[in-house]
């Protein structure tokens, strides 16, 4: 039975990343401009946040999505806000040397950034309990159920972001430092325009 659950926790993981948003551009473009290693990080990022989240819908933790929800319009404004900022300033970044190591810190800092901006989107939690339950996956689930399920969810994230930098990785070696410019610059204005339409949402 909980194999099941396991699995499933997979699918949801693996589908519910498949959107191609700020993130996975954040996580395109890190991987051409630095590396797969940190476009990964980007993945990990996000999927410790859906695992947050998933915790949320599948522990049925009504306080929290309650809270999150009755906060929904400042978290999105500090979302929109955050994505401005990165789109800025991804716009205006220079390429690195690919020869050159890319630090810890700066991997780090890019996971923290990742997990807060995902958070900022508390519409998740309801389209993890809508997934959840359209999956059969609703009240009543024991607790080691519960943590199974989750536990494949995080596992199906990371699953998509391993893919997706595995595709991205194949294109990076045919930039040169031109090319790798306007990645910045592309990836910065698509994370700007994310920026509006998560603001011009409130409205």
């Amino acid at each position: 039975m909980e194999l099941t659950f396991f699995l499933k926790g997979i699918a949801i993981g693996f589908f519910m990343a498949i959107p191609i948003g700020p993130i996975g551009i954040m996580c395109i473009r890190k991987t051409l401009t630095d590396g797969r290693l940190s476009g990964l990080i980007i993945g990990l990022g996000a999927a410790t946040a859906d695992l947050f989240y998933g915790c949320v819908a599948a522990f049925g933790l009504t306080v929290i999505s309650d809270t999150l929800n009755s906060q929904r319009i400042w978290i999105r404004l500090l979302g929109g806000a955050l994505l401005f900022f990165l789109g800025i300033k991804t716009f205006r970044a220079q390429p690195k040397d690919p020869k050159l190591k890319i630090s810890g810190s700066g991997r780090l800092r890019s996971y923290f950034t990742v997990v807060v901006l995902t958070l900022t989107n508390p519409i998740t939690i309801f389209a993890f309990i809508a997934v959840f339950a359209a999956f059969g996956l609703g009240d009543g689930l024991r607790f080691f159920s519960a943590e199974v399920l989750v536990a494949g969810v995080f596992i199906g994230s990371c699953l998509w972001f391993f893919l997706l930098t595995s595709g991205t990785i194949l294109f990076r070696k045919k930039l040169d430092l031109v090319g790798l410019k306007w990645v910045n610059k592309i990836a910065g204005i698509l994370i700007i325009i994310s920026g509006f339409i998560v603001i011009g949402s409130l409205l």
